[in-house]
């Protein structure tokens, strides 16, 4: 009780279902084209239970992913990682067009299963970072965020199509978990300890917020210019290629 109290524990809950619902985007594309060739109460059977199998299997992986990061490097890794999935994020790509249709319920929640699995890996490395150890927040976090995705597909799309700035915002929150991320490592302790900033449970140092803020919000900038430059690359490369009249 004394955890769900901090400003700490409601920030990195904010954090985990505003990446969870950015990343989902793809995921609840997934959903509705894995289910769209059903009769409608099928399709709502197929989402029901395709996403339920697919939410407590990726609970399961952010758990072991949770207890992973707390081993040297693998923060660092996870951040970089992190910094691409972000940055992936802005760049536009077609997506959905190798999802099938199905017009069996079970066959249709296979599909939904696998692809919400093969495509999960951000989320999971995402909402791992954000929880920062927390198991309370992050089952918490997943139990709310991932119903809004589940029966909210439909408009979730929508309205990132409608407006974009709510992807960019994502990749920019992306990029300040990476930020932070890297930064508390474990491998870095010996170097912090050495000038004044020690990491630890508890209430945090003013060393240390100053250097997670930092840090993130250097990693928010880096995201989010360079994918927004790699977007309009890609999209005067496309100009480029169109056929002239």
């Amino acid at each position: 009780m004394e955890e769900i109290a901090t400003q700490a524990f409601w920030l990195g809950l904010a954090k985990i279902i505003g990446v969870n619902i950015v990343l989902s985007g793809d995921n609840a594309v997934v959903i509705a084209l894995a289910a769209r060739s059903l009769p409608p109460k099928q399709q709502k059977l197929a989402i029901l239970y395709g996403a339920g199998a697919a939410v407590v299997l990726r609970i399961i992986l952010t758990i072991f992913a949770v207890a992973l990061l707390a081993l040297p490097w693998l923060k660092i890794v996870g951040g970089l990682l992190l910094f691409w999935i972000g940055i992936k994020l802005l760049v536009p790509e077609d997506g959905g067009d190798n999802i099938k249709a199905s017009d069996h319920l079970f066959t249709a929640i296979k599909t939904i299963l696998i692809a919400d699995l093969v495509m999960s890996l951000d989320n999971v490395i995402a909402v791992a970072a954000a929880a920062g150890g927390s198991m309370t927040l992050l089952i918490l976090g997943l139990a709310i965020s991932i119903p809004l995705v589940v029966f909210g597909a439909t408009l979730l799309v929508t309205l990132m199509e409608r407006y974009p700035m709510i992807i960019t915002i994502g990749a920019a929150l992306i990029g300040f978990v990476a930020g932070e991320m890297l930064v508390t490592d474990p491998v870095l302790a010996n170097w912090y300890a050495g000038i004044g900033i020690q990491f630890h449970d508890g209430q945090p140092t003013v060393g240390e917020v100053k250097l997670v803020l930092v840090a993130g919000a250097i990693g928010a900038a880096i995201v989010v210019i360079w994918g927004l430059w790699l977007a309009k690359r890609q999209e005067a490369a496309a100009q480029r290629a169109e056929p002239k009249p």
